[in-house]
């Protein structure tokens, strides 16, 4: 049985797994490090076309920040995981003068565990409109800025790709920061991860419903990705359930396809988890692109 993901972490974990223990990837390299007692990073860079077929991800980089115990917590401890989360984006999408920007908040605002990228994108402080204003060309401590929540397509009935594709044409943008959620196979990781990548994403990823890549070949333009798991499939909780208690997980796994479960469940604090790390991510773009304001 696959176990559905969007986190490169997990694939590597399964990839252990599979392989009697940790190990090297050929084509792959990971490092990790504690920012705190409370969060880890771990950076999964794929090089060639070996690590990716082994990874399934594309060639490119894979930030995932562990926080742990973070939904729920106070506002000094969100604070601190802003911080690292706009450390990495920085390494990624280094600052200067001229630096445009489109945030794009994918999902669905109606159905809490996909409401991930509208909640973050209504917090990040956009900015376009004052260069237009004063015919700025740049600044030294905030970039240009500007934002869309292109909704989902049973909504709107246009690909979200070829909104954010006209939107880009507009607000002529370096980069696009791409905000989704995401499915993950340990339950866990719905409240303590965020993954950041630079290879683009999927929309709809997390939900199931895969819609029309964002990322340079689709659009012509760099993006960056930052999601949190918010689901996982419900096939892949009930063998993980069991893992431990079966004499045969291949039958067990035969049994559940059998059965035809298609479905995908989320934790029963998902409000807390949309709204913490909504404002986690939110703060650590404002704080990426806008080094010279206070936040």
């Amino acid at each position: 049985m696959a176990f559905r993901t969007d986190l490169a972490i997990e694939n590597k974990e399964m990839y252990d797994e599979s392989n009697g223990g940790r190990g090297e990837i050929p084509g792959v390299e990971v490092s990790v490090k504690d920012c705190t007692e409370r969060i880890r990073v771990t950076k999964i860079t794929v090089r060639d076309e070996t690590g990716s077929r082994i990874m399934g991800k594309p060639c490119g980089n894979y930030i995932t920040v562990e926080a742990e115990d973070i939904v729920g917590a106070d506002e000094r401890e969100k604070k601190e995981a802003a911080r690292v989360v706009a450390g990495e984006l920085r390494q990624l999408i280094p600052f200067d003068y001229h630096l445009k920007v489109l945030v794009a908040g994918l999902g669905n605002d109606r159905i809490t565990p996909d409401s991930l990228g509208p909640h973050t994108a209504e917090k990040v402080k956009i900015t376009r409109h004052f260069f237009l204003m004063f015919g700025a060309d740049g600044d030294e401590e905030m970039a240009c800025v500007s934002g869309i929540i292109p909704g989902v397509t049973g909504n709107t009935g246009l690909e979200t790709a070829e909104l954010i594709r006209k939107a880009a044409e507009i607000a002529a943008p370096d980069v696009i920061i791409a905000v989704d959620s995401l499915a993950a196979r340990n339950l866990e990781r719905i409240s303590s991860t965020i993954q950041i990548s630079d290879t683009g994403i999927s929309p709809g990823a997390g939900t199931g419903n895969i819609r029309t890549a964002l990322n340079e070949e689709t659009l012509g333009i760099r993006v960056v990705a930052v999601g949190v798991p918010t689901v996982i499939d419900a096939r892949t909780l009930i063998i993980d359930s069991l893992d431990g208690y079966l004499e045969d997980a291949g039958e067990a796994e035969r049994y559940v396809e059998s059965r035809g479960i298609h479905m995908i469940v989320t934790s029963t604090e998902i409000d807390q988890v949309i709204e913490d790390f909504s404002d986690i991510i939110a703060e650590a773009i404002n704080m990426a692109l806008h080094p010279g304001l206070n936040f």
